[in-house]
Formats: structure tokens, sequence, C-alpha cells
């Protein structure tokens, strides 16, 4: 599930991101605009990667009259903070889950619906097409926030446990597991029959080590980077939802920068989203021996028990009736049926 081998080949280079682009020397001169960048990934993820060439890109391009500083691993908050703080201006940019910005935007959760995405063609085709750009104007639609044109890639998720592999939905039944500040999740594992645990990343690791929950769900990438692995014996491979992050700016931000300057700040962010796909792609590839060697245990189950579950549930039913018609048959474009 991902890109082909010769897609991951000819962009092998694309992970060695302390290449050329970082090997420049920032322009001189005081900046005229500083701007604050926020996310909840640990600096070794490829988001941070990735933003960190950025904003070096962006400083060299408009002559060191624009610097992006970069706040990750949730320093400057919790999710449900920093997009408080994105709305009123205190940080200008923010990456986040569309499942956790609907609770702003109740739009943007159909990227994560629960088993819908069978592959990376299907969603890209959908989040760079028509479904992609409903979305982004829901979130225009806000009046304070705006949508780069590419979303960055989380992931297929996962599901972890610190107690048993899950091999069926029927090993879900009463499993504590942590979901993200979203009602799609909680509203999906609640049909699968799980007690899901709503808590921001930041609070994961703590809660897992703890035993306070049993388990949690993450793209492998987020497992890795976060360590996750060492609270986390059991990783089964579910690739239940397809994640991404929107890379969200304040609008009056956003505004007050010359036009020169947002276009090829614009530019700089979704070249950069592109690359990032490519790494986060090329980074599962080589995941599962990674984690083996640090002492998970995989499994992969049959999608369709769940599937079937969720169904039986009324999941998908009630969705639709949330999102309503137009934004279901832009999914379905990409995804066939599924209600």
């Amino acid at each position: 599930m991902g890109l082909k081998r010769r897609t991951l080949l000819a962009a092998a280079g694309a992970c060695t991101l302390a290449g050329p682009a970082l090997a420049q020397k920032s322009a001189p001169g005081k900046a005229d605009f500083k701007l604050r960048f926020a996310n909840n990934l640990p600096p070794s993820h490829p988001l941070n990667q990735r933003a960190r060439e950025m904003a070096l890109a962006v400083r060299n391009d408009t002559q060191g009259r624009l610097e992006i500083e970069i706040f990750p691993n949730s320093e400057l908050g919790p999710d449900t903070e920093m997009i408080s703080q994105l709305r009123s201006g205190t940080i200008d940019f923010f990456t986040l889950s569309g499942l956790i910005l609907s609770s702003q935007v109740p739009a943007a959760a159909i990227t994560g619906l629960g088993f819908a995405f069978p592959n990376y063609d299907t969603v890209w085709s959908a989040v760079d097409g028509d479904l992609g750009a409903y979305i982004r104007a829901e979130i225009a639609a806000k009046g304070d926030l705006l949508a780069m044109d590419n979303i960055w890639d989380n992931g297929f998720r996962q599901i972890t446990s610190s107690a048993r592999p899950i091999q069926s939905a029927a090993d879900l039944r009463n499993m504590k597991l942590r979901v993200p500040v979203s009602p799609m999740w909680t509203s999906m594992f609640k049909a699968l029959d799980a007690v899901p645990a709503s808590l921001n990343f930041s609070e994961v690791y703590r809660a897992l080590e703890a035993r306070t929950v049993d388990g949690q769900e993450n793209p492998l990438a987020v497992i890795d980077s976060a360590k996750l692995y060492e609270v986390q014996k059991y990783c089964s491979l579910t690739y239940h939802m397809w994640d991404g992050f929107w890379f969200l700016a304040n609008r009056a931000s956003w505004m007050r920068l010359p036009e020169d300057m947002r276009s090829i700040l614009a530019r700089r962010i979704n070249a950069a989203a592109t690359a990032q796909r490519t790494d986060v792609a090329i980074l599962n590839a080589t995941l599962l021996k990674v984690l083996k060697e640090k002492g998970m245990v995989f499994n992969q189950p049959d999608p369709e028990s769940f599937r079937k579950r969720i169904r039986q549930a009324g999941f998908y039913t009630d969705w639709k009736a949330r999102f309503g018609d137009k934004a279901w048959a832009l999914l379905e474009r990409s995804t066939g049926g599924l209600a």
C-alpha cells in the first residue's frame, strides 16, 4: 500500500533531508516578517524535516525578509489549544488532521472515514481533486482560516496494544483505546465495540506507559518517531483510516504579507508537502523491519470483519447524513460505493 517501486527508487534521494537545500546559507539581513508554525509531531518526523527545509528556502527566496519559526512536538500546547491560538493569530500556521479540525470545520473529517480508502492512489485522487477543493472552501468559509492546496501525509493508521494483537473486529470489544479528540474516531471505535478515550497526542505516551489505556492507533511513522514501541508490544496492520495534515494559515497573518511573499510561501509549502508524501511512503516501506527490531510484533488482519461491523452499526449511513449528499458523492468518486 503506497508508491510503486520505481517511484520509490527514483525518489529515494528525497529522504536525505540534509541535502543541498539545507546546506545553503540563510540570506543576510533582518526579517521584515516573522511567522510562527506549530505542530504536534516530533522534530524527527518527515513533516518537520521538510518544514525546516521549506523555512530556509523561503528565507533565501525572500532575501531574508520572511522567517518561519517552527515549534514542533506540541511545544505551544495540545492540538485543541493550538487551533484556538491559530484562530486568534497567536500562531500563524498549524498543521492539523482533518478529523481534529472537524470540531471547527465538520466537512474536514470526511477524508478520514473508516475503511474508505484502499490505497494511496484513491487518497490522492480525492484530496488533490474535487473533494480536497470542497474541504478547503469549507475551511475558508470559517473566515479566519485558510488551507494550502496540498495536504501533508500522516499515513494509514494502525492499531497498537500492550496486551494482544487485533485479529478481527471482535478483538476490539471493551478495549480501551486512545483516539484523538474527534467525533468520527469516537464514533467508529464505538461502532467496533471498543471504548475510545479521547486524548491529545501530547498525552499519549504517558497514558500508554501508565496503562490508563490499553492501546492507540497511529501511522507507523508516528509510532516510530514518538517511540510508542517502548510502551506497546503489538501492532495490527488494520489500515483502518487514512490521515493527513492540512497546512492551515491564520487569514489575517497571511493577508498581511505582500503578494509576492504569499506566492513564494504557498509554492514552497505545497512543494514541501509533495516531498513529504514521498518521504512517508519510503519510510513506511522500511519501518516494519525497523519496528520489529525494536521489539514490536506485527499481524495483518482481514479488514472485512471491521467493515461489516461498522456497516451493521450504521456508521456509514450516519456519516453520510452528517456530511451531506454533495460531499459524499465527491468522496465516492474516488472510493466507490460505501454506504
